[in-house]
């Protein structure tokens, strides 16, 4: 059977650089840190002080109060997100056929807020069980799609993919291929993330997984390196609408690139830690390709997965030298990492995101935060260091990796 051509058609946004797609693109091409200290809490006894928080967002400037106590703020996001997504695709909501549109949305943790909050309350009162209805509603990965598909009436495929850092990522190539089976005309598909909490923060902090870089946070999160020490932790949503090539062709939409394929391995190495030698990585680097039917010497680009962390960024710069051979020293590669954070289970749909853009308009944005070579990193790799570059971008890839060993990597071209 051959499988149905899959397109963008729509992309929304919520992140640490800009609420909106226009306004992330800005930050990206920019060089702009998204790194802030903490304003949610009180962060003054944490080892990690500073997170990607988003800027300027109001729950009530999108939800009524009573709509807004519902959700957690990963749910808020999601909503916000795929809105500009599907409006940014231009559909005729009322000629769609609803059956045949789905919602697949990932999260690496969920309602880490709601669960806290209500343990808090729990903990602080007189041992009696008083807690809010909506706590388990509020708390589960998967409620995000849910009220997508709520919202809008969309009743086909509807599911939360949880990886960790990739969720997101899996949740575009779930997508991918149920479109491209015939199981759904169009997809909503993408990730969202609100672990800027209490225990968000120290949670990873007793992981010894975050920079503790206090006193600069803008230059904390420094992929590739010398003295990087660990990631800035982020949060936000990203969203895109998929569709087969002929249901956007027929309704007249704006194709903004194709997703040609997506790949996916385990580690099977460490619960946290990557394997040394990068063998997952480079496996589903080798598996996207494959699926995407493009051979190495086609990729212009790359967006790793790059978090800024003393073992990973090794683990996977090496990776790419073994996929990619000669071909490594012609190419951009950068994390946008170094700018939003780690926005963990949205990591993989807003890095996409920041890669079809990157196809459509010619420019790789940046890798910031770039002062000192790391000697057991090759020099000669081209990580578009503290400013973005314009080149040809035909066809670039967009990895995650998550705890647990969990790995994605999609593919995506320019539409012709």
């Amino acid at each position: 059977m051959q499988n149905k051509r899959v397109v963008v058609t729509g992309l929304g946004a919520l992140t640490p650089l800009g609420n909106g797609v226009p306004a992330y693109w800005d930050g990206l091409v920019s060089g702009k840190s998204g790194s802030a200290p903490i304003t949610y809490f009180d962060a003054s006894k944490f080892k990690t002080q500073f997170a990607c928080e988003l800027k300027g967002f109001d729950s009530g400037d999108y939800f009524d109060r009573k709509e807004a106590r519902k959700m957690d703020r990963f749910t808020q996001y999601a909503m916000v997100a795929s809105d500009e997504a599907i409006e940014h695709a231009n559909f005729n909501l009322n000629a769609l056929d609803k059956t045949r549109v789905g919602v697949i949305w990932g999260a690496g943790i969920g309602g880490l807020q709601t669960f806290q909050s209500e343990v808090l309350n729990f903990a602080s009162g007189d041992g009696t069980p008083r807690f809010n209805p909506f706590f388990i509603p509020k708390m589960i990965p998967d409620i995000a799609p849910g009220m997508i598909s709520i919202k809008y009436g969309f009743q086909g495929p509807n599911f939360a993919t949880v990886s960790a850092c990739a969720s997101s990522a899996n949740a575009l190539i779930d997508a991918l291929n149920y479109i491209r089976l015939g199981h759904a005309d169009v997809m909503v598909c993408g990730g969202s993330e609100a672990c800027v909490a209490i225990s968000g923060v120290a949670g990873f902090n007793a992981l010894h997984a975050l920079s503790t870089r206090n006193d600069d946070p803008e230059t904390a999160s420094r992929p590739f390196d010398k003295d990087r020490d660990g990631f800035v932790l982020g949060e936000g949503a990203g969203a895109l609408v998929l569709e087969t090539l002929e249901h956007a062709q027929q309704r007249g939409a704006t194709i903004y690139g194709e997703i040609a394929g997506g790949g996916l391995s385990a580690d099977a190495y460490h619960m946290t830690a990557p394997h040394p030698d990068g063998d997952g990585a480079t496996l589903v680097m080798e598996n996207a390709l494959k699926d995407a039917g493009i051979s190495a010497s086609e990729v212009d680009a790359v967006n790793m997965h790059g978090t800024s962390t003393p073992l990973g960024d090794v683990a996977e710069s090496n990776a790419l030298k073994k996929v990619f051979g000669d071909h490594l020293y012609k190419m951009n590669i950068n994390s946008t990492k170094s700018m939003t954070g780690h926005l963990l289970g949205a990591a993989g749909v807003i890095e996409a995101i920041s890669t079809i853009l990157s196809i459509q308009h010619n420019i790789v944005p940046p890798t910031i935060n770039h002062f000192t070579d790391d000697e057991n990193i090759d020099p000669n790799i081209n990580f578009t260091f503290n400013k973005a570059q314009e080149r040809v971008v035909n066809v670039a890839m967009s990895n995650t990796f998550g705890f647990g060993g969990h790995n994605a990597c999609v593919v995506m071209r320019k539409f012709v």
